[in-house]
């Protein structure tokens, strides 16, 4: 069922901020109706027990005088007809017609007092109705002509409230004004701390997981993650900053690879370079010495310490060539170029070298031209190292394949041949810096930094370069150059 409302996570900040507080308004005239309807129950609540019963009852006499009179000029004798005497009948008032003398000389409803005649001080008093009495009085002379009457009305005096104070609310109020305004200001106080306590929870909350993920991210815990159920900014400053500790991540785990790296490489090459040159030196002692006495021994000698200071040599400017790929200061000329002759060029370079090996070598480059973006020196040093690195570990007699294939959106270029292979548990580290597959190939060896070299100059040129096998192939790289 779909909510009529956006989930908090999709609604502005401003927006939830708005909603609460027409939601307080809504509380606070809801608070102001409750105290309303209090006060209103509170007055009737005294009202009644101190007003007529029916609220309509006239309680001037002169009202009644007008009515009587119509009745008498019209000759009608149904005193119970009148909507007015009925009124003051059921109240329990009654009234008195009176002659010049003050005598009672008629009654009109239940007479409830024992008065025959009135004195004229009996009936001044009665006229002031002071609350101690026990009967309201109201009297005003009958104006037929000649008779000298008067019509007295008598209502039992606590079903009427004489007022001097035209204020209603303030006469019939049990309790002082200050009362109800200090509860009204106590109850709008108390909404508005419950108000603002709820809002500054609902930030504080988000607040708080956001701060709590910054301190352990100080503190190096950069795998913290966030998850915020909030307003939408609360929850894409959490999504950033989930973003933000990936990259923070992994970038740390490449760094700390890095020098991990940078360590092992150090190590390796050290140990690669100690034994060459403990050989030299082994030989040139030998000569030092004396030892190589005869002609051809001494020229043996010789040939060895300059077979390993050439190994030296290449290894350092390996190595150099590794790094100086990797420096900021390294500039590439990558460009679009037409890249199909570029490979036949490197192929006529090291055919000599492929022939002295005596390796079987298949170039199969289409006579149309292919277009891809390369830099010239380190796409050509990416083929030598994969020439070089097949020559270096395969027998005589090895089939060699090097093929350009184009695709739709970037180039291939396949350096394969039909050797002794490289052991599959070491494909996941074949381009690491001084792995060798010795143990699976025959020949001399090389510095373990061919490989390496070429998949670092790929990746640099915005490619790839992967192994793979197929067929009678038993070692296929695979260089993807884009467009």
């Amino acid at each position: 069922m779909k909510r009529p409302w956006k989930a908090r996570e999709k609604r502005l900040l401003q927006t939830s901020l708005t909603l609460d507080f027409l939601l307080f308004n809504f509380f606070l005239l809801l608070l102001v109706l409750i105290v309303y309807i209090i006060i209103n129950l509170d007055v009737v609540d005294f009202r009644i027990s101190n007003q007529v019963v029916d609220p309509d009852l006239n309680v001037e006499a002169h009202v009644y005088v007008t009515e009587l009179e119509n009745e008498w000029l019209s000759g009608s004798s149904g005193e119970a007809s009148n909507t007015e005497i009925q009124r003051l009948k059921d109240s329990g008032g009654w009234i008195e017609v009176l002659d010049g003398d003050r005598r009672v000389i008629r009654n009109i409803g239940e007479k409830q007092d024992t008065f025959t005649q009135y004195t004229e001080a009996e009936l001044y008093a009665g006229l002031e109705n002071r609350n101690d009495q026990p009967y309201y009085y109201s009297i005003s002379p009958l104006t037929t002509e000649g008779t000298g009457e008067y019509l007295l009305l008598k209502i039992p005096r606590d079903l009427v409230s004489v007022r001097i104070n035209d204020n209603q609310l303030i006469t019939n109020l049990k309790h002082p004004l200050s009362f109800y305004i200090m509860i009204g200001i106590g109850l709008v106080l108390l909404l508005i701390f419950v108000y603002s306590y709820w809002v500054a929870r609902r930030i504080k909350k988000p607040l708080s997981i956001l701060s709590s993920g910054l301190t352990q991210m100080i503190q190096g815990n950069y795998s913290t993650r966030m998850s915020i159920s909030a307003e939408r900014e609360f929850v894409q400053i959490g999504e950033t900053f989930n973003y933000m500790a990936d990259v923070i991540e992994n970038t740390s785990a490449e760094k700390r690879y890095a020098e991990e790296s940078k360590q092992r490489l150090i190590v390796d090459l050290s140990h690669d370079l100690k034994t060459p040159i403990t050989s030299i030196q082994g030989y040139a002692q030998a000569l030092v010495e004396g030892r190589g006495e005869d002609k051809d021994r001494q020229q043996r000698y010789l040939g060895y310490i300059y077979n390993k200071s050439v190994q030296v040599a290449r290894m350092i400017q390996n190595m150099l060539e590794l790094l100086k790929v990797d420096s900021p200061d390294f500039r590439m000329h990558i460009q679009q170029r037409e890249i199909g002759e570029f490979v036949r060029e490197i192929m006529a370079d090291t055919y000599g070298e492929i022939e002295q090996n005596h390796f079987a070598l298949h170039v199969l480059v289409p006579d149309e031209e292919f277009y891809a973006r390369y830099d010239p020196e380190l796409l050509s040093r990416v083929i030598q190292n994969l020439i070089t690195n097949a020559l270096s570990y395969n027998p005589r007699g090895t089939e060699l394949r090097v093929e350009l294939i184009s695709l739709d959106n970037h180039v291939i270029i396949e350096v394969a041949d039909t050797g002794v292979g490289i052991p599959q548990e070491l494909w996941a580290t074949i381009f690491d810096p001084f792995v060798r597959g010795d143990e699976a190939r025959t020949g001399t060896g090389g510095t373990g930094l061919g490989l390496a070299i070429a998949r670092r100059n790929t990746e640099k040129m915005g490619g790839r370069l992967t192994l793979s096998r197929r067929g009678r192939e038993t070692t296929v790289f695979t260089i993807q150059i884009p467009k």
